[in-house]
């Protein structure tokens, strides 16, 4: 049985606007390794017990999805800090709201979210649990 995501894999147009974004903004932590069976330096987000390994649209690492393409990613992180305050947080930024806060359902029950993009056009929801 499949018992968990270890990591995925975001392409990326710009790796700098892209590290900027998800660290700068998300609070992210940008990693660096190697394979092990070596080959070139690799970059990856982390957060938590989670990764999101980076490739560059123009020349993304083998084995890689059959068109390695930037801006059709949706996808929703869970965090403690209210939406409010991040919704208030990226606006500092300059980065619009899409929508939201509104309710939704996830993996484990409802949420409240709120959407915005990256800089590829990624859909990037964060949200709160409503115990």
């Amino acid at each position: 049985m499949i018992k968990a995501i270890d990591h995925i894999v975001l392409s990326a147009n710009d790796l700098g606007k892209t590290i900027w974004f998800y660290c700068d903004v998300l609070g992210m932590e940008l990693q660096r390794f190697t394979p092990p069976a070596g080959g070139d330096e690799r970059l990856a987000l982390g957060f938590g017990s989670n990764k999101i390994n980076l490739h560059d649209v123009r020349k993304p690492f083998e084995p890689h999805t059959r068109n390695p393409t930037i801006g059709s990613l949706d996808i929703c992180f869970l965090s403690d800090k209210p939406v409010d305050q991040w919704r208030e947080h990226v606006l500092r930024f300059d980065i619009p709201i899409e929508l939201g806060p509104v309710q939704r359902t996830g993996a484990t029950g409802p949420l409240l979210s709120i959407y915005l993009r990256d800089p590829d056009g990624n859909l990037v929801e964060i949200s709160n649990t409503m115990d």
